[in-house]
């Protein structure tokens, strides 16, 4: 799975916004710290439907730019957005779970009104967004 830096910036009376430095018109906006790497990851995914990606800077490559140097130290931030391929095909998983666990995972499931799959789909991507 691929990561891309995200710059991330704020100014007081406005959202976060995103931006990604090797993608060229790919933003994004958060008026909440805590959508912004989801925000970010929908952003990503969107773009790369339709558009080819480059391959992804490390971050010291990313830093030695000028240009994110000098809003890094105007108090913009980098996170590290993990791109997940829109490719909806299922496929079947077959996974071992010890037993108390799996019956906590159908007990939650079930009163989120999810399937097994459904909630550990969810749970995954919450996880690998974080």
């Amino acid at each position: 799975m691929r990561h891309y830096f995200a710059l991330v910036q704020h100014d007081d009376d406005s959202a976060y916004g995103i931006q990604f430095p090797d993608i060229a018109g790919v933003y994004s906006a958060s008026d909440d710290v805590d959508n912004i790497v989801p925000n970010a990851v929908d952003a990503l995914r969107l773009y790369a439907e339709d558009m080819e990606l480059p391959a992804p800077s490390g971050h010291a490559e990313i830093i030695a730019r000028e240009s994110i140097r000098e809003e890094l130290a105007n108090g913009a931030f980098l996170i590290s957005v993990p791109l997940i391929d829109n490719d909806t095909g299922v496929v079947r998983a077959n996974v071992t779970f010890e037993r108390g666990l799996l019956r906590a995972i159908d007990e939650t499931a079930r009163a989120r009104g999810l399937t097994r799959a459904a909630f550990l789909a969810s749970a995954a991507r919450q996880a690998i967004e974080a």
